[in-house]
């Protein structure tokens, strides 16, 4: 297990002044982040950062002015608060269907200093997605999403994906742009393991890719990886590479990807509201202030009080067992390290950013919302 042994770095001098709970954000560490993210790539060309961690205009701003042009999302709200941001190129990395097709046409239209693409993996879906663009100026790009082990969404690299990108292109209304493949179902501590494993669900890609080429398709762009195999994927030729969490990184990230240099940027900020026992504490760190999807021993480490055990959580309660619970009172503050830090931020509508161990101002994180405009 990693220790933090600068936790008086995130200390906020005037956190009096700071309601609870709260997530705040360092972008200071935000900063170095995205510096550390982009001397890992040949050139910000090759970064297409994935903005379901942060969510915000504001650290997409940031992003841009280290030069990245090129992002990925997950939701049509995320790829508007991005066309709202500036953002020159969005990948809307879902397949669009039912209303979200129309969502994402208004959204093409709408902002079309923005060059939108989106995935597919179904010859119906991409007739569908087709036909809602057909009578608009420039086709749509799509990227045949492929599926390389993670089994979420995609269709298995070989004859039938090569069939479906073909019949993408004889579809007025999109054109296919090339291949994505994200392969979070690899997540090794091992980096020698990780990269073995990354490789070989990258063969059949660029066996794809080069095929594709063969056939007179020109060289489709291939998008791939996220935060685990980002170093990978940092090191192939021409490969976009698509990481989020490394924004912020988090507790599960900093602990199973020790071979990565990124600094946890966010954390969430909690106070003690109860002493209902012996050696029993009662945070303000409920359900809805801090990823709840794991389980309790693996939802938040504090960065002030390394020994506190969870016992329960609920919505609005956070109850733990500390050795030393005798020695807090009541309005004392610890400093939390999410072990999800994306939906931890999908909790919240604002961060307070800390400057100089100081509340310096907010951060918007407007993609939390399920819509904005469109």
């Amino acid at each position: 297990m990693i220790q933090y042994p600068d936790a008086e770095w995130y200390a906020i001098r005037n956190i009096e002044e700071l309601d609870s709970p709260a997530l705040v954000i360092y972008p200071e560490r935000v900063m170095a982040n995205i510096r550390t993210a982009c001397s890992m790539v040949k050139n910000p060309g090759l970064l297409r950062p994935h903005v379901k961690t942060h969510k915000s205009p504001d650290a997409a701003r940031l992003q841009m002015a280290a030069g990245i042009t090129k992002f990925k999302c997950a939701t049509i709200a995320e790829a508007e608060m991005l066309a709202l941001a500036g953002a020159q190129d969005v990948l809307l990395a879902y397949q669009p269907v039912g209303p979200k097709i129309g969502r994402l046409r208004t959204l093409v239209r709408r902002y079309p200093q923005t060059s939108f693409a989106c995935l597919v993996d179904d010859d119906g879906a991409a007739a569908r997605v087709a036909e809602a663009f057909a009578d608009n100026p420039a086709p749509l790009r799509v990227f045949l999403d492929l599926n390389v082990g993670m089994n979420r969404t995609g269709i298995a690299p070989g004859p039938d994906a090569l069939r479906l990108y073909h019949s993408c292109l004889s579809m007025g209304g999109i054109t296919p742009a090339g291949l994505h493949a994200y392969d979070g179902h690899i997540h090794d501590r091992d980096p020698v393991r990780r990269s073995l494993l990354c490789d070989l669900a990258f063969a059949p890609v660029s066996a794809m890719q080069q095929e594709l080429s063969r056939a007179g398709r020109g060289h489709p762009t291939i998008i791939a990886g996220g935060s685990p195999t980002f170093p990978m994927h940092a090191h192939r030729m021409n490969v976009e590479c698509s990481p989020g969490t490394f924004i912020y990184w988090d507790k599960s990230y900093l602990d199973g990807l020790p071979d990565q240099g990124f600094l946890p940027a966010a954390l969430v900020v909690t106070r003690v509201i109860s002493r209902p026992g012996p050696g029993i504490l009662c945070l303000d760190l409920g359900h809805k202030s801090v990823a709840a999807e794991n389980d309790l021993q693996h939802r938040v480490a504090f960065l002030n009080a390394p020994g506190v055990e969870i016992l329960s959580q609920s919505e609005e309660h956070l109850v733990v067992r500390a050795a030393n619970a005798g020695t807090y009172a009541l309005g004392d503050v610890f400093y939390g390290m999410p072990f999800h830090i994306c939906p931890t931020c999908a909790l919240y509508d604002r961060a307070t950013t800390i400057v100089d161990h100081r509340t310096s101002g907010e951060w918007s994180i407007l993609a939390r919302n399920r819509s904005i405009e469109s």
